[in-house]
């Protein structure tokens, strides 16, 4: 056993996260942590990796166990070197550097200061630190980030090139247990393929959190955070799915049977009540007493758990198990998707487009778009699929794209554009979630109310009243991903734009997303490296760059 955590009770603000729980991890293990957004997982990895301790329970652990966790945001790092940054979890480098840099110069004849000067001098050596950096930079150069980028600021490297630094990152921390937070956000297909190739040939335990299903295949066992409680799956995601139907339908039919026999309880409660002034009172009143006990403790310990079951298997259900899951099953999300236009015209018109700056990013790239039609714009980070995006919103506004090179971007006079984008633009961070939402609308054109605000938190599983006072930069990821949702969507668009939709989104929530684009009578562009979202949505592929 590598780490053992028993977590009686853990709060955020007045939250309850967790409640009499407990997770084991092994040796090697892959473990995948899944939940809905804003249930605790991220809270859960403060807890094992030490950061959080305001909590009751204990987590024990293998002795010298070290935890390491890979960072979702690098806001505080933009100046840092990536190769500086992972030198900092190198263990003992920079102490170690430290007393060979300053002692010699120090330490003249002091027996204790050579001693610890020979001592680090030693473990320098042994753990061939001398060597460490060009090691760094080499496994850098693996993931495609070149000694150049290596060295620059770690503010001026993209999403995905962050991700890679986080694994080497951890590559190099010696650490016996990993907690990887979302590991293949931000990454293009060519990233993923490497993670999920490094991912198999792991030999480190690792609890992973993500919704990635490609990567819940590749884990050994599935850990859902529901209704307080750590719920194990042995298994990948298809073995989960498969538990999960068959566990959820038996959870249901036990749900019912206890609402039913509260309810014939309370029925002859009644019964036994107006026997009392009777000639039998006294055995109606004993009889009254033991109903009350048995319907009072049934009734304290009801507590309607979080039913969800994936489509593909609520669709193999019996009419009577499906009519009982629809009454009870987990809210999801409500995208709510107006059919934009009464006839189909084209959209948009692309021809023989080269974008750059110096030199051409991609070259020659056509398409059309018209009502009704899918296209998948598929290339690696840095080939310009972002650069696509701005240049067809700046078409949109009117305005010849500041990086057109050859070819041109005609757009209907009725296109409305929705863009969702992976990242919250700065200007909304500092402001609270309700002020978000009103100013995305009124950015778009649309006037709201404070009382739609709140309707619409509702819809995406905000708390209308205590959500909407939150900083959007206290927000979660998955959070996050609901408000660009909301921004995606607020001007009734014709055209949707996605950008990796489905990462920081729970299962329920991708599920959910996934039926209303099937459903979107406009056309969609989107970026996504899920292959279940693409076997999902379909459409059209468009190679930007190199393959």
């Amino acid at each position: 056993m590598l780490l053992s955590a028993t977590i009686t009770e853990k709060y955020m603000g007045t939250k309850l996260l967790l409640k009499e729980t407990s997770l084991v991890m092994q040796e090697n293990q892959k473990v995948a942590l899944i939940g809905r957004n804003g249930a605790g997982k991220s809270t859960l990895f403060g807890i094992l990796s030490g950061d959080d301790t305001d909590y009751l329970g204990s987590v024990e652990t293998q002795r010298g166990l070290r935890v390491v966790a890979t960072a979702q945001e690098h806001h505080d790092l933009d100046e840092t070197t990536a190769v500086n940054y992972i030198l900092d979890h190198v263990p003992e480098y920079y102490t170690l550097q430290h007393i060979l840099d300053t002692y010699p110069d120090t330490m003249g004849e002091d027996m204790e200061k050579i001693g610890v000067f020979t001592e680090a001098l030693q473990t320098f050596t042994e753990k061939n630190y001398y060597g460490i950096e060009e090691e760094i930079v080499q496994m850098l150069g693996h993931f495609d980030i070149d000694s150049d980028a290596a060295y620059r600021p770690m503010g001026s490297l993209s999403g995905g090139q962050k991700r890679f630094v986080e694994l080497v990152k951890i590559s190099f921390a010696g650490a016996d247990l990993l907690l990887l937070d979302e590991p293949t956000n931000h990454l293009d297909y060519y990233g993923k393929a490497q993670f999920l190739t490094w991912l198999e040939k792991l030999q480190t335990a690792a609890l992973i959190i993500s919704h990635d299903r490609d990567v819940l295949r590749q884990v050994s066992a599935v850990i859902e955070l529901r209704d307080l409680q750590l719920h194990t799956y042995n298994g990948n995601y298809d073995a989960y799915i498969k538990q999960n139907g068959t566990s959820t339908v038996t959870q249901i039919g036990q749900y019912e049977s206890s609402k039913k026999r509260i309810e014939v309880l309370r029925l002859q409660m009644l019964e036994a009540k107006s026997k009392i002034a009777g000639a039998s009172g006294a055995k109606a009143r004993i009889l009254y007493e033991r109903l009350k006990r048995e319907h009072d403790e049934l009734k304290e310990n009801l507590e309607k758990p979080s039913f969800w079951i994936d489509k593909d298997t609520v669709e193999g259900l019996s009419n009577t198990v499906t009519e009982s899951y629809g009454k009870y099953k987990a809210r999801a999300i409500r995208i709510k998707v107006e059919k934009p236009d009464s006839h189909v015209f084209q959209l948009i018109d692309i021809e023989r487009l080269s974008l750059g700056y110096d030199k051409p990013l991609f070259q020659k790239v056509s398409m059309t778009l018209s009502h009704g039609d899918r296209v998948q714009v598929r290339g690696r980070n840095g080939a310009g699929k972002s650069t696509l995006v701005q240049a067809i919103r700046a078409s949109a506004r009117g305005e010849e794209p500041a990086t057109l090179m050859d070819g041109a971007i005609k757009v209907s006079p009725r296109l409305r554009l929705g863009v969702y984008e992976q990242e919250i633009a700065h200007e909304f961070l500092d402001i609270t979630l309700g002020d978000a939402i009103m100013q995305v609308y009124y950015e778009a054109g649309n006037m709201i109310t404070m009382d739609q605000v709140k309707a619409i938190l509702a819809m995406y599983l905000f708390n209308p009243t205590d959500d909407s006072l939150l900083p959007v930069r206290q927000l979660s990821g998955g959070q996050k991903a609901r408000l660009q949702m909301i921004k995606l969507l607020c001007n009734n668009p014709n055209l949707l734009i996605l950008d990796e939709p489905s990462n920081h989104l729970d299962l329920p929530s991708i599920e959910e997303l996934e039926g209303a684009l099937i459903d979107f009578t406009g056309g969609i562009i989107y970026v996504s490296h899920d292959s279940y979202f693409i076997n999902n949505i379909g459409g059209d592929v468009i190679q930007v760059g190199r393959a």
